[in-house]
C-alpha cells in the first residue's frame, strides 16, 4: 500500500517573531486531516547537500503553545539552494525521499526565491508554498499589508528608543540607533516616528544615486545645530542600517573588504555605519567649535527573536492556517498573504522583478502622506530654515559662522528635500505642491518641528 505523502515546513533568512506561530497553526491543519508533518531544521542548510537527518516529527501535541514564544522552533539558516543546479535538486530529492509532496517555506525574498526555484526544480513532484516574514517589511506586498514580524519589532525597538531618549535628555548626549533594514527604511521610520526620535534618515530619501557620506553627516550635524540653537544639546537619530549599501563606495573602503552571506549581500555587520558617523559628525560638530558627546547603539538582534505581540500571534496563526489549508486544497506556487482580513494567494511569477530576475522588494514610499508626516516633525534643517532669517541667524550664530557661510555649509541639503503636503480640496487628502506660490506658503504653516 502506498504511504500517505507528508508537508514539511522549513525557515530560512534572519528570525522574526511570529515563526512559530506559522509552524504551529499549519501543522495543527494539516495534522486535522489526517497529514503527517516534517519540520525541516536550519533551513536549506541538510537538504540541499542530501542530508535527510536534520528532521522534526511535527504534532499537534509539541506544537500547541510554541505560538508565544519567539525564536524558530525549526531552527534557521541562510543557506542557499540556488547557487548550484545540483543543491536545488538535492533538495527536492531529499524532500522526495522523506515523503514530502508539499512544502511550506517561511522566509523573506531570498527564500522566496529560494521556494520558487525549488517548486520549478521538481517539475510538479512538491507542491511549494512560501509565507512572507521579515522585519524589514520590504516584501513586495500591498502598501497597506505588514509582513509579520514588524509590527513586534517595531514594538520592542520603540521601547529601547523611548529608553534612549530619557537618558539622552539625562546625560546630553546624542543616540545614533542604527535599525535593521537591509534594503529599506521600514522598520527605522516606523521606531522613528512612533517614539517621536529626533529625526529618522531612510536610503530610500537619498534617491538620486551613489548617497555621499558628507550628506548623512552633514545632516545629523546640521540637525545637532538646529537643537543646539534651542538650547537642547540631545537627541536621538534612528538609522537605517541599509543606507551603508547605497553608500558611494569611494567614501568607505570598508565595503570592499567586508564579508558576504551565501546570497550575495554585504555583511552590513563588517561596517559599523553607526560608529562611521559618530566620529565624522564629532569631527564636523568641532570645526565648529562644537562639542557633542556621540553614542552609536545598533538595535535589530534585539528584536528578530522578541516574543511576539498579540498582533503579530494572530496575523501569523491565519497566515499558517492558510499555508496549510491551500496545499491541503491543491493549491500550488504562491506566497500566500492576507489582505482586508482575506486570503490573497500571490502568484510566484507576479513577485519577479523582470529587471533582474529576482524578488520584488518593497521600498519606503517617501511620496507618501505618512512619510510626510513624518518629515515636518522631524529637527533637521528644511528649506524653511534658510527662508527665515531670524531662524537663519541663531543657526549660524550657534556654529560660530556668518549667515552666508551657514547657507555656503548647509543649503544644499534641502536640495533633496520633497515638496510640502497641502490639501487637494478635490480629492480630500494631503498631496505634495510641487510648484506654485502655496509650495512655501505650506511650509511655513509647517514650520514647527515637535520630535523630542
Amino acid at each position: 500500500m502506498t504511504q500517505p505523502k507528508k508537508l514539511a515546513i522549513l525557515v530560512g533568512g534572519g528570525p522574526a517573531p511570529g515563526i512559530n506561530s506559522v509552524i504551529a497553526a499549519a501543522t495543527i491543519r494539516a495534522e486535522l486531516d489526517g497529514i503527517e508533518v516534517v519540520g525541516i531544521r536550519d533551513g536549506f542548510e541538510w537538504i540541499m547537500q542530501g542530508d535527510v537527518e536534520h528532521v522534526t516529527s511535527l504534532t499537534i501535541d509539541s506544537v500547541s503553545r510554541i505560538h508565544f514564544r519567539g525564536g524558530s522552533h525549526l531552527g534557521i539558516s541562510r543557506a542557499n539552494p540556488t547557487v548550484k543546479s545540483e543543491y536545488l535538486e538535492n533538495s527536492v530529492l531529499s524532500l522526495l525521499r522523506l515523503n514530502v509532496s508539499q512544502l511550506i517555506t517561511i522566509g523573506g525574498d531570498d527564500t522566496a526565491y529560494s521556494a520558487m526555484k525549488l517548486e520549478e526544480q521538481s517539475a510538479g513532484r512538491i507542491r511549494v508554498v512560501h509565507v512572507p516574514k521579515t522585519i524589514d517589511n520590504d516584501l513586495d506586498l500591498p502598501a497597506y499589508v505588514d509582513t509579520f514580524g514588524f509590527q513586534t519589532a517595531r514594538h520592542y525597538g520603540v521601547e529601547i528608543v523611548k529608553n534612549l531618549m530619557v537618558d539622552a535628555k539625562t546625560t546630553s548626549r546624542w543616540y545614533y540607533v542604527v535599525a535593521m533594514g537591509r534594503k529599506a527604511g521600514h522598520l527605522a521610520l516606523g521606531i522613528g516616528k512612533a517614539a517621536g526620535a529626533t529625526l529618522t534618515l531612510v536610503p530610500e530619501e537619498f534617491s538620486d544615486g551613489p548617497i555621499r557620506l558628507k550628506t548623512i553627516v552633514d545632516t545629523l550635524a546640521g540637525a545637532a545645530i538646529k537643537r543646539l540653537s534651542d538650547g537642547r544639546r540631545d537627541g536621538v537619530a534612528v538609522i537605517a542600517e541599509g543606507l551603508v549599501l547605497g553608500l558611494n563606495a569611494a567614501d568607505l573602503t570598508q565595503l570592499d573588504e567586508a564579508e558576504r552571506d551565501a546570497h550575495g549581500h554585504l555583511h552590513i555587520d563588517d561596517v559599523n555605519i553607526g560608529e562611521i558617523l559618530k566620529t565624522q559628525v564629532a569631527r564636523r560638530l568641532r570645526h565648529f567649535g562644537i562639542k557633542a558627546t556621540l553614542v552609536a547603539k545598533n538595535i535589530g538582534y534585539e528584536l528578530r527573536c522578541a516574543d511576539p505581540i498579540p498582533y503579530d500571534m494572530e496575523y501569523t496563526r491565519d497566515l499558517g492556517y492558510c499555508a496549510a489549508k491551500y496545499l491541503l486544497a491543491g493549491g500550488n506556487g504562491v506566497m500566500i498573504s492576507m489582505q482586508a482580513g482575506q486570503l490573497i494567494p500571490i502568484p510566484f511569477t507576479e513577485m519577479i522583478d523582470p529587471t533582474n530576475g529576482r524578488t520584488r522588494v518593497r521600498l519606503l514610499d517617501v511620496h507618501s502622506t505618512r512619510y510626510g508626516i513624518a518629515r515636518r516633525y522631524m529637527i533637521r534643517l528644511r528649506r524653511d530654515d534658510f527662508e527665515n532669517s531670524h531662524e537663519l541667524a541663531k543657526f549660524a550664530t550657534t556654529a560660530g559662522v556668518s549667515i552666508e557661510e551657514f547657507r555656503r555649509e548647509f543649503e544644499y541639503l534641502i536640495d533633496s528635500e520633497a515638496p510640502p503636503l497641502v490639501l487637494d480640496p478635490e480629492r480630500h487628502t494631503l498631496v505634495e505642491r510641487r510648484d506654485g506660490p502655496g509650495a512655501r506658503a505650506a511650509h511655513v504653516v509647517e514650520q514647527p518641528s515637535a520630535s523630542d
